[in-house]
């Protein structure tokens, strides 16, 4: 059985990142962009990462520009501006595809275990969230509009 700890990505700043380096922590994983309207959603992942940090929550942001065009700068770029308006404390990721046939195998796999609705896998939007509990197991897909603040009581489910 696949879990989230069988896959690696490249952090923003191009180190391999094995995903098994988070074994019993929960993940709320991100696919994000600077230039969207969602893109404010980065303040309310970092208050989730400072709320449950310290019970074992760790946010990764996958940056994406697939849809609107809406993050087409460097992964430095991407780094500094997610730091000097948002103070993003959580990793974030190198620039990926989270669809089509480019897609990051990370994101193809999630797709799989936590369909969107009416059981499409294709993403939608930027800040599609994908909560995985601290087996590595995907327990909830959420859409770019479920704010994160309402993932609060799912997160404590994931972390208990």
């Amino acid at each position: 059985m696949t879990t989230l700890y069988d896959f690696q990505a490249q952090s923003i700043t191009g180190e391999t990142v094995n995903l098994s380096d988070y074994k019993d922590k929960a993940l709320l994983i991100v696919n994000t962009a600077s230039a969207c309207g969602f893109t404010p959603q980065f303040a309310g992942l970092e208050a989730l990462q400072q709320e449950f940090a310290s019970q074992g929550l760790v946010i990764l942001g996958f940056p994406c520009n697939q849809f609107g065009s809406q993050d087409p700068g460097s992964n430095e770029d991407i780094g500094a501006f997610c730091q000097k308006n948002y103070g993003v404390s959580f990793p974030m990721m190198a620039k990926i595809d989270v669809n089509g046939p480019q897609a990051h195998p990370l994101f193809q796999w999630l797709k799989t275990q936590a369909p969107g609705i009416l059981g499409s896998e294709g993403i939608k939007w930027n800040f599609t969230k994908f909560l995985v509990n601290r087996q590595g197991q995907v327990v909830k897909r959420y859409a770019s509009l479920d704010k994160p603040a309402s993932m609060s009581a799912d997160i404590a489910a994931a972390l208990a």
